[in-house]
C-alpha cells in the first residue's frame, strides 16, 4: 500500500530542517520504503513542509516510520497527516 505523509512545518524553524536534514535523508535512504519525498515550499521559495510517499504494508509501518523521521524527533512539524494513497499516473 502506498501511504503519503503531509506535513507542515513549525513557523521560524527552518533552522531545524536545516540542522536535521542529513539524518533525515538517512532515514528516507536507509528505510526502504520511501518511492518519493521532497520539501513544500512557501511563496519565497522557502521550505516548510514535507511530502513523503510510503511503499509499506501496513498503516501502522507509515506511523512508525512517520514518528522515526528525524525531523519529527526534532519537533520541527506543526502538523502531521498520514494518508493512504492510490498511484494512478507516473
Amino acid at each position: 500500500m502506498r501511504v503519503a505523509l503531509i506535513c507542515i512545518d513549525k513557523p521560524g524553524h527552518l533552522h531545524l530542517r536545516t540542522e536535521n536534514r542529513p539524518a533525515h535523508l538517512q532515514h528516507i535512504q536507509d528505510s526502504g520504503v520511501v518511492e518519493m519525498a521532497g520539501p513544500f515550499l512557501d511563496a519565497a521559495g522557502g521550505m516548510c513542509g514535507s511530502l513523503v510517499v510510503l511503499n509499506v504494508e501496513t498503516m501502522d509501518q507509515a506511523r512508525a516510520w512517520a514518528e522515526a523521521d528525524p525531523y519529527a524527533k526534532a519537533g520541527l512539524f506543526q502538523s502531521v497527516e498520514i494518508r493512504e494513497w492510490k498511484k494512478v499516473i507516473g
